[in-house]
């Protein structure tokens, strides 16, 4: 029998980062979404007590260092599975690029491998699991709009954020999260509204929510790739009602309520980036 599970790439409307907690993590509060570019996952029982990893990108790594192989032998320890797993990853998230793109593998593998083995898990179960993996994976569980908190374990579900276009654009680099935060000043540090984009998002106002995104880490890593900036600029000079750094970065996402103007942003930036991508969010 074969399980397919898709895992899309999430954006931050919001990221905030409040202080830096005593167990090295900082303490966020984020508005984080789904949108429509997503991984796909193909799970396949094995009759040896095995882990395989398989994958169409040359960039992944297929042992230990994955989180699907890494959330495949948590559960197959926590719940002393014998039987082995294949695990075809099928790669559209492009990679260390702050769309959560490990963090959403490991979350379709912790899904997956539920149903594949029939455990009974729950969500909140599947969530607990993956956050021994990554802060991302909680999030990732579920997926959807949602008011995140704490290193990113906390999840409040929201209503879908305003539907629109979104343009992704990932720069020829990849940026180390680690580096990001301990570069991070809270002397100089920009802290988005949180509560006024929420605000937006529950209101489902598109504009007041383009208004109010904003991402505390963004200059910390403009300062260390300005090119960041200059995608940004571009994003807004070919119409984008608004654009932001997603994440650690490097990734950069613009807004746009008609396909008109995400198109155009879609091609002007085409040329600058090779990885550019035109998607919509998901409800």
């Amino acid at each position: 029998m074969e399980i397919i599970e898709k895992a899309p790439a999430k954006i931050n409307l919001g990221l905030d980062a409040l202080y830096k907690r005593e167990d090295g993590y900082h303490e966020l509060e984020m508005v984080m979404a789904s949108v429509d570019l997503a991984d796909r996952l193909f799970f396949e029982t094995l009759t040896e007590n095995q882990i395989i990893i398989e994958t169409d990108n040359s960039f992944i790594p297929v042992d230990q260092k994955n989180h699907a192989f890494a959330a495949a032998e948590l559960v197959k320890k926590k719940f002393q599975i014998e039987t082995g797993v294949r695990i075809y990853i099928e790669k559209r998230i492009p990679v260390a690029a702050g769309l959560a793109g490990g963090s959403s593998d490991c979350a379709a593998t912790l899904r997956g491998l539920n149903r594949l083995w029939n455990l009974g898990l729950s969500n909140q179960d599947l969530a607990d699991l993956g956050s021994e993996i990554g802060s991302d994976v909680p999030y990732c569980i579920e997926g959807g709009t949602a008011f995140v908190t704490g290193r990113g374990e906390r999840i409040e579900k929201m209503p879908p954020m305003p539907q629109c276009w979104v343009v992704l654009v990932k720069p020829k680099m990849s940026v180390s999260t680690g580096s990001i935060f301990g570069s991070l000043s809270f002397n100089s540090i920009q802290h988005p509204d949180i509560p006024a984009l929420k605000a937006a998002v529950m209101a489902n106002d598109y504009d007041k929510m383009t208004q109010t995104i904003g991402n505390a880490l963004e200059g910390v890593t403009i300062q260390k790739h300005p090119v960041v900036q200059q995608i940004k600029d571009r994003m807004l000079k070919f119409g984008a009602d608004a654009a932001l750094m997603s994440g650690s970065g490097p990734t950069v996402f613009a807004l746009c309520d008609k396909k008109t103007r995400a198109q155009r942003i879609y091609n002007g930036l085409k040329g600058f980036c090779e990885e550019v991508y035109l998607v919509r969010t998901l409800k």
